[in-house]
């Protein structure tokens, strides 16, 4: 029987993460475009500066609802007229809140980018942030939360985030506000907020696509060129501390048959030179299926689906100081708390005695740096990432630096950074499961005081 030859792989090419030609209109908004051939969706990201910490005292939640309003009807248009705009431009239209600002995300056919750009400058330009939307913004938040608080991984994460944080940090409360202060918030409040922090000369527009043939100059004027707003000064941001003195905390729910695995501490953030052999050195412990944790916990022991470590920039600041969670998270059945936690524990220690070898930085440089290529097939990837260098005062070429660095980092470096990112005696354990089966067992381990809180 004949078959077709097997297809022979092609020879590589170089490839770089790509660096954005920035520009800045009149009006004082910043603009990185990006040339990215083939690509006919285009991806426009708007980073605003409108941090948490801005949000008045008693309001938290107001830059969500504030990002969730902006395409609730415009000085041209209702709620319902923008929604049928987009819709007839084949764009999708998205906004979210976090600690270092305010992100709206347009994706777009090329061939409809202008009036796409048009509908984007109308929602920052003059958003009508109506009465009735907002309540129903409002509802539809309060209606979020218990659903939220129900998700063993959310609730997890909002524990962690209280324990590590002082009470006066917002970083300490969740970002989206609580069922007291989203209560609070009506369409005053949204606008006074938008009032005071969006203006075009601290916000920042990002543009990546097929631009061939297009006069994105002419459209960025005639459209978010058009938007003014008063001038501002930069934002002082308040140093970020945190207390990583190892203990654990139980949020009870009883009867449940799993429990939920958050260990955290706060880190370097990218503008540290160790951020590039940390990003290795976690990654090698809990990066993918074939890291260490996941060999020990899901392979040889049975205890889990899988089990991550990760570091996530919080925040940065222009003066080049900021912080990132570091953290291991999974989950595992209830009867193997105490064991999975032990053994974890132990993976930690020998890590920071015997290190890691060379065959797992290997790995991990492979999969980091070799596969950055597929992972920016997209418009909308690369246009994420230049907008995470925006809001983190990082250089236009930081990340294709960062793939260099990767690839030079040695096994050293990486199980130093390892270490000293997550650290076996300065660690904030938080364990959402049932109390009355996991206190004790986990108290025998000695990782630190234990502390139960109730999960309602």
């Amino acid at each position: 029987m004949d078959f077709h030859p097997q297809p022979a792989g092609g020879t590589p090419k170089p490839w770089a993460f790509p660096t954005p030609r920035r520009d800045v209109l009149p009006n004082g908004l910043t603009v990185l475009r990006c040339h990215r051939p083939g690509q006919q969706v285009v991806a426009v990201e708007v980073n605003l500066m409108a941090p948490l910490d801005a949000e008045p005292e008693g309001l938290d939640g107001v830059a969500t609802l504030m990002a969730r309003a902006l395409s609730e009807g415009t000085d041209k248009h209702t709620a319902e007229e923008f929604a049928a705009e987009l819709e007839r431009c084949g764009a999708t239209l998205d906004a979210h809140a976090d600690h270092p600002g305010v992100r709206v995300s347009l994706e777009v056919p090329v061939s409809r980018l202008r009036k796409a750009l048009g509908l984007l400058a109308d929602a920052l330009r003059a958003p009508a942030f109506p009465d009735g939307e907002v309540e129903r913004l409002v509802a539809n938040r309060l209606d979020e939360i218990p659903h939220e608080l129900a998700n063993p991984a959310r609730r997890a994460a909002k524990e962690l985030s209280k324990e590590l944080f002082p009470a006066t940090s917002r970083m300490s409360r969740p970002r989206q506000g609580t069922e007291e202060t989203v209560s609070r918030i009506d369409a005053a409040a949204v606008r006074a907020f938008y009032e005071a922090h969006v203006r075009p000369v601290t916000a920042t527009v990002v543009v990546v696509g097929d631009l061939e043939g297009v006069d994105l100059d002419e459209a960025l004027t005639e459209t978010l060129g058009a938007w003014t707003g008063t001038a501002a000064e930069a934002r002082a941001m308040p140093p970020i501390s945190a207390d990583d003195t190892g203990r654990v905390v139980i949020v009870d729910r009883p009867g449940a048959v799993q429990t939920q695995l958050l260990i955290g501490r706060v880190g370097p953030d990218r503008h540290d030179r160790v951020w590039p052999a940390q990003l290795l050195g976690v990654y090698c412990l809990g990066g993918t299926l074939t890291s260490r944790l996941d060999r020990v916990l899901r392979e040889e022991k049975g205890y889990t689906y899988g089990v991550r470590a990760f570091g996530q920039v919080l925040r940065s600041a222009e003066d080049g100081s900021g912080a990132a969670m570091l953290a291991i998270s999974g989950s595992v059945a209830t009867d193997v708390t105490g064991p999975a936690l032990a053994d974890l524990w132990q993976v930690l220690r020998v890590l920071a005695a015997e290190g890691l070898t060379d065959e797992e930085r290997d790995v991990a440089v492979r999969n980091l740096v070799g596969v950055a290529p597929l992972r920016y097939e997209t418009a909308a990837a690369v246009a994420g990432t230049l907008a995470d260098q925006v809001e983190q005062y990082l250089p236009d070429d930081y990340q294709a630096r960062v793939y260099a660095q990767l690839a030079e980092t040695g096994t050293v470096e990486a199980t130093a950074a390892a270490v000293s990112a997550l650290p076996a005696d300065r660690l904030v354990t938080v364990l959402v499961g049932d109390a009355s089966q996991i206190a004790d067992p986990v108290r025998e381990l000695g990782i630190g005081e234990v502390k139960v809180v109730s999960g309602s």
